[in-house]
């Protein structure tokens, strides 16, 4: 018989205190947590490595585009679905996904509004839709936007977000968007205009081999990714290690295939101080 009795146990309830999602972004580059809020004072740019995250279409006109002066054009466009494309998503379904995950129509956002006062037409892509890839929508918007330019004789900057290129989905009507895109820009380009072509990360393929290589200047955020293949493909095609930094911005300023790499602090007063000596000359 034990001397005391077995004892008895109260089992207490603690509540765990509850964090609310969303407050925190881990860096893609360096791994920092960093609070949401100082994250966009910051133009989510990290604060300790410096990395350019992503920015929506939206935050882009906010970021470049004077307050209350921008008029979208061209938002009734649709994609259509020509091949009837089909796969684990079929192509309308992967539209209609991401049009309820950005709020977008399309992966381009084009039309007009004041950059320090001056007027210009101004296009964004954004790589949530569809990687920002180029279909038919995305080409025609492009080309309107660039005709815009020319038949009101302002400056035009195109931002660039695309990791897609031409979108498969579409398949041959999407890869005419890349000849389109540049006969418009020749175009363009007969008429005097200026034309700044900023690229941010990543910008690839199809929309890396037409318009947004065309820029009479084309500038860059800090180590986005730019190219046709990506490094990896490149690396298995040819096997052999590439350079240290292949692909990035810095290392295309090196080669001479861009003309600067602008911190997105400083992109909209640069992007002012080259279309005045633009149109100045």
């Amino acid at each position: 018989m034990p001397i005391f009795g077995r004892p008895k146990y109260t089992t207490v309830r603690v509540k765990k205190r509850e964090i609310p999602e969303g407050l925190w972004t881990k860096c893609e580059d360096c791994g920092q947590i960093v609070y949401n809020k100082a994250l966009e004072e910051n133009l989510k740019v990290c604060p300790n490595c410096q990395y350019h995250l992503t920015l929506t279409a939206q935050e882009r006109v906010h970021l470049l585009i004077d307050n209350g002066t921008f008029q979208e054009f061209d938002s009734g466009l649709r994609s259509v679905d020509p091949l009837k494309f089909k796969g684990p998503k079929t192509y309308v379904e992967k539209i209609q996904l991401d049009q309820a995950a950005t709020g977008l129509h399309e992966a381009a956002v084009e039309g007009e509004g004041k950059l320090e006062g001056k007027r210009i037409v101004f296009v964004v892509t954004d790589s949530r839709f569809i990687m920002g890839s180029m279909g038919s929508v995305v080409g025609e918007k492009i080309t309107r936007a660039i005709e815009r330019s020319i038949h009101g004789r302002v400056p035009l900057v195109i931002v660039s977000g695309s990791g897609g290129g031409a979108r498969m989905y579409e398949g041959m009507f999407s890869l005419m968007q890349m000849s389109k895109t540049s006969v418009a820009l020749a175009a363009h380009h007969e008429a005097g205009l200026p034309f700044i072509s900023v690229l941010t990360d990543p910008t690839m393929a199809g929309v890396m081999a037409s318009y947004a290589s065309l820029g009479d200047i084309i500038l860059a955020e800090p180590r986005a990714l730019l190219g046709f293949t990506g490094p990896r493909v490149i690396e298995q095609t040819i096997r052999q290690r590439l350079p240290e930094g292949f692909q990035r911005s810095e290392f295309l300023l090196e080669h001479g295939l861009i003309d600067m790499v602008v911190h997105r602090k400083q992109l909209k007063s640069t992007l002012a101080m080259l279309m005045e000596y633009l149109q100045a000359v």
